[in-house]
């Protein structure tokens, strides 16, 4: 009896000593970007379904998308419970080859979003940075953080002072680890005033969840100032409404993900988004006076091409198992 085609399994374990450089994985990335921007790819906007029982504080998402560049067609789906840490927080995606019509992967998913999510920052700063931007503060210590500032100095190579603020002593140690492998010879300077910090920074990354420390202003941020916010808890509510420009990785997943971020008459309003910038066709910044604020919201069309590369790599190196599920 024909077995029908396999799946590829591929669990946390299977994927975690495998990383891709800074380089390869912000040109991923924006390869992704870049093939939506062009027509060639889809990605409709995230389901997002917050469970109904309060004390559980859980939500679960799903996206739906097709990276054109690689003919693959995948579905992502994530489980959270609690917002404070991620013990329970399941995220998997699946990736179906459209040139074949065969399943490729069926995939953890922390690894791809530690990797596309500093790569869209790094992305965001290298378009909405002021010309000549020096500092950098990163705020949280998280799965969505620790490689954000080594991908950073890999995106805008000209900063000169990084900052970091968070409040897991294991997560900072990953961060600065993760710093000092790819650039031995930087330092990274520890912060407690995340204002005092903010107001003397060109760039200021929020990925803190329930922040332990009062909510990022933009105002905070001297004339120029970029903030880009993670999808996270740590920005002052209506920050769409203060900026002088907005940008947004997806104007539509912002009216899911970031309801909080519209102005006081419930507008989001969204200048240009980033593929359409990548593709030349929208600025970064008006001005360089601008203050601008960025809502980095995940895409699974930047998911695909760093899944397929780790999944290839994984497939390689002759991890995981092959299951039968159509049989």
């Amino acid at each position: 009896m024909n077995s029908g085609p396999a799946l590829h399994i591929l669990t946390r374990s299977d994927l975690h000593h495998l990383e891709l450089t800074p380089h390869e994985a912000i040109t991923m990335v924006e390869d992704g970007y870049l093939a939506y921007a062009a027509g060639t790819s889809r990605n409709p906007a995230k389901l997002m379904v917050p469970m109904p029982d309060p004390a559980r504080d859980a939500v679960a998402y799903s996206m739906l998308g097709y990276d054109g560049s690689l003919e693959q067609a995948a579905f992502k789906t994530s489980y959270r419970q609690g917002s404070t840490s991620a013990e329970k927080y399941y995220t998997t995606i699946t990736l179906y080859d459209d040139t074949t019509g065969l399943p490729f992967a069926l995939m953890d998913c922390h690894r791809v979003g530690a990797t596309r999510t500093p790569a869209s920052t790094a992305l965001i700063a290298r378009s909405c940075a002021r010309p000549g931007a020096r500092s950098a503060l990163m705020v949280g210590t998280g799965a969505q953080g620790i490689r954000t500032l080594p991908y950073l100095l890999t995106a805008v190579p000209d900063l000169a002072r990084l900052r970091l603020f968070g409040t897991h002593p294991d997560g900072l140690r990953d961060s600065v680890a993760a710093l000092k492998e790819r650039f031995p010879e930087r330092e990274v300077e520890l912060v407690d005033d995340v204002e005092a910090a903010a107001r003397e920074s060109d760039i200021v990354v929020a990925a803190s969840g329930r922040a332990a420390h009062p909510k990022i202003r933009l105002g905070w941020l001297p004339p120029g100032g970029l903030l880009i916010s993670v999808a996270s808890k740590g920005v002052q509510e209506g920050t769409l409404a203060e900026a002088d420009y907005t940008v947004a990785t997806s104007g539509a997943q912002v009216e899911v993900t970031g309801r909080r971020m519209a102005g006081p008459d419930g507008v989001f309003r969204v200048d240009a988004e980033l593929p359409e910038i990548l593709a030349g066709r929208a600025p970064g910044r008006r001005s360089d006076e601008d203050r601008v604020f960025a809502f980095s919201s995940g895409m699974i069309i930047t998911d695909i091409p760093v899944a397929h590369a780790l999944a290839a790599r994984a497939i390689a190196a002759g991890r995981g198992r092959e299951v039968a599920l159509w049989t």
